[in-house]
């Protein structure tokens, strides 16, 4: 099944640290720009014993799945994206099947590694936030939201966490087109962001 778009997505693609903000941001434009938003945390792969996994290394994502969805959603074809379930650490059999739209957000931590997924960009996007201050809102997300223990947290962030952070998605900024001050009021970033791509959905 295909639709014959009047032109090829915009896609936007947005990065950065764990808790830096980037997955709020992203979220909240989608919804104002009636934008599609595919997240990169769809296409971890299988993992069978999910203690000491590292979550944070590119080698844990299938993202020559998400590099062949985001082409079939260029070509304006309609796309089976994967369902990944965090409670089995699993995928699973079913897909969800989303039409592209004029506007596509790619978001997720290592999303810029990738060179493929940084060449369909039209538009490189990189939450920044000092490591203190995302370590805060890690423990605060984690135990509150998750129910883990903060010396879980803690022992993550140390072993695979911050330095996947240090090698693979700091490195990321110096090659967005766009930084958003992730220690700002989320409203912001927001405002900025979709004032940046509207720009150039009007050729501004």
């Amino acid at each position: 099944m295909s639709l014959v778009p009047t032109q090829r997505p915009l896609f936007v693609v947005i990065a950065g640290g764990t808790a830096s903000g980037k997955s709020t941001v992203a979220a909240a434009a989608a919804e104002l720009l009636d934008a599609l938003l595919v997240s990169h945390d769809r296409y971890y792969l299988d993992v069978a014993e999910p203690r000491g996994h590292n979550y944070d290394h590119p080698d844990a994502l299938d993202t020559d799945r998400m590099v062949s969805d985001l082409r079939t959603l260029a070509r304006g074809e309609v796309a089976g994206l994967p369902i990944y379930a965090f409670a089995t650490h699993s995928r699973q059999p079913e897909v969800e099947r989303v039409a592209p739209k004029p506007v596509v957000l790619v978001e997720g931590i290592l999303t810029l590694v990738d060179p493929r997924v940084v060449a369909l960009a039209d538009l490189t996007v990189f939450v920044d936030a000092p490591d203190d201050i995302r370590l805060v809102r890690r423990i605060r997300r984690d135990v509150v939201s998750r129910g883990r223990d903060v010396e879980g947290v803690l022992s993550q962030y140390l072993e695979t966490v911050r330095p996947m952070h240090r090698q693979f998605v700091a490195p990321c900024r110096n090659q967005a087109d766009l930084v958003l001050d992730g220690t700002r009021a989320p409203e912001l970033l927001v405002q900025q962001l979709v004032g940046r791509v509207t720009g150039q959905l009007n050729g501004t």
